[in-house]
């Protein structure tokens, strides 16, 4: 049975699976390399909570159990003596995700399961950097991780039936939505969002037309409830350019080749909403009100 649960990264999404874990009641050593960056996560889960609180779902009562729930940690040799499940959520980097698995796979008990919220890297691939493949499976939460219902659950090419059936029940228990899919570059999540991510930013590369009338044409005659160049702003363009590449590298079809643009705007630190500008401007509003003035006309 799974009850303690190690998540390894108090960012965006580290915080997101960790509050998560915590409200439906695990007991979760949340991991970092600092101090603040863990201090920063607790302050997120709990400014995430108050606004639970505020649309009348969670009591204050709830909010201490979910807190109480969560104990941070800098070394992972600390938190992963006990750990039944350990989550990986650091950044999108191949040769980080597999030195925090061969790191995984020494320090926790023989019965942990590993898993990756990778939302694009081989799960085979990072299942051999253990000892332990049948034990290591894809565990793709959605941003934001408190609200959003899907995950995605990825077998490796080693990754046993008894695991799968571990993690597929055990999301349910978090009141998310789990669904199978195999292990190829980008899984299915992103196999489809990041080509039209990347098709928008060739659109406007083209001068088709502007980011506003790009996302306003998807909102409106689509009926996606973000357009794509702010949903970019707000995955991150680096990691959207991370993910295009791992599905380039993988299938080696030009179709996810990223646009010359994308990559120039993450050389430059333009990454969206976490460095303030990406597509929008977002230096007086984390809202997508003000288009960045390098696409002004």
């Amino acid at each position: 049975m799974i009850k303690n649960i190690v998540v390894i990264g108090a960012g965006t999404m580290g915080n997101g699976i960790a509050h998560t874990f915590a409200q439906s009641g695990f007991k979760v050593n949340l991991v970092d390399v600092s101090q603040d960056a863990l201090d920063r996560g607790l302050k997120t889960i709990t400014t995430n909570l108050d606004r639970i609180i505020a649309k009348g779902n969670l009591t204050e009562e709830q909010k201490a159990e979910t807190l109480g729930n969560i104990s941070t940690f800098t070394e992972l040799k600390e938190a992963a003596g006990d750990a039944d499940l350990i989550v990986e959520a650091a950044t999108e980097n191949q040769d980080l995700k597999l030195r925090i698995f061969g790191q995984m796979d020494e320090l926790a008990p023989a019965s942990c399961i590993l898993a990756t919220n990778t939302s694009s890297i081989s799960i085979t691939k990072i299942a051999a950097a253990t000892k332990r493949a049948d034990k290591v499976i894809g565990m793709h939460f959605m941003n934001p991780v408190p609200i959003m219902k899907l995950v995605e659950i990825i077998k490796g090419y080693s990754t046993s039936q008894e695991t799968f059936n571990a993690i597929y029940e055990m999301s349910k228990t978090l009141g998310k939505v789990p669904v199978e899919v195999n292990d190829y570059p980008g899984f299915v999540a992103n196999r489809i969002l990041m080509p039209m991510i990347n098709e928008s930013i060739e659109t406007l590369y083209n001068g088709v037309a502007g980011v506003e009338e790009i996302d306003t044409v998807m909102k409106l005659g689509m009926a996606h409830p973000m357009g794509p160049l702010q949903l970019a702003d707000f995955i991150g363009l680096d990691i959207c350019l991370a993910i295009l590449n791992v599905m380039y590298d993988g299938f080696k079809n030009p179709k996810y080749a990223p646009n010359p643009l994308l990559v120039n705007m993450v050389m430059a630190g333009k990454l969206g909403v976490k460095s303030g500008e990406g597509f929008y401007d977002y230096s007086e509003s984390k809202k997508a009100e003000k288009v960045s003035k390098m696409f002004l006309k």
